[in-house]
């Protein structure tokens, strides 16, 4: 029988954390869509961080940001979809006692349905937090992007030291 203070965890992971992310995502973006231009930057951190408005038309990246071919974001929408299903289905089939390949897996279907949410509705994905160190720039990325790598972080660890968490939790 399980647990039911474990089925609140589950409940978390699976449902609110995702929808979380979106939400988070969705108003920082709708923040900077509304208070900064299309390529106007507030710099944060002089030196290191700076909040720069961008569009992303292109996949992760920014791959594919400069390619023009006939139905460029309908394709990429469809890959998106395509891997976000791929994900749930994935998450859906993990044993509830992976807890760190669970959050991790909730991170990356909050944060993919966040950029995807953008990409039906606007056609691009909002990106605005601008990481540079002199003339070096890191790919502008927003919440979404973070959900997701923070995601892919955690499923890494619980390939390495997964068992170990999951008997002791």
């Amino acid at each position: 029988m399980a647990d039911p203070g474990r089925a609140g965890v589950w409940r978390w992971l699976d449902v609110w954390v995702p929808l979380l992310v979106v939400g988070l995502d969705q108003a920082t973006k709708a923040v900077v869509r509304a208070t900064l231009p299309l390529h106007e930057s507030v710099t944060i951190i002089p030196g290191l961080l700076a909040f720069t408005h961008i569009r992303n038309t292109g996949a992760a990246f920014g791959m594919f940001n400069n390619a023009d071919f006939p139905y460029k974001t309908a394709i990429i929408s469809l890959v998106a979809v395509a891997g976000l299903v791929g994900v749930g289905l994935y998450s859906a089939g993990l044993p509830r006692h992976q807890i760190l390949a669970r959050a991790g897996l909730a991170l990356v279907l909050g944060g993919a349905a966040g950029n995807l949410i953008d990409r039906f509705t606007e056609g691009s994905v909002v990106d605005f937090v601008d990481v540079y160190w002199r003339s070096y720039h890191f790919w502008a990325f927003n919440v979404a992007d973070s959900a997701i790598t923070i995601g892919v972080a955690l499923m890494l660890l619980d390939m390495l030291v997964g068992s170990r968490v999951s008997k002791a939790v």
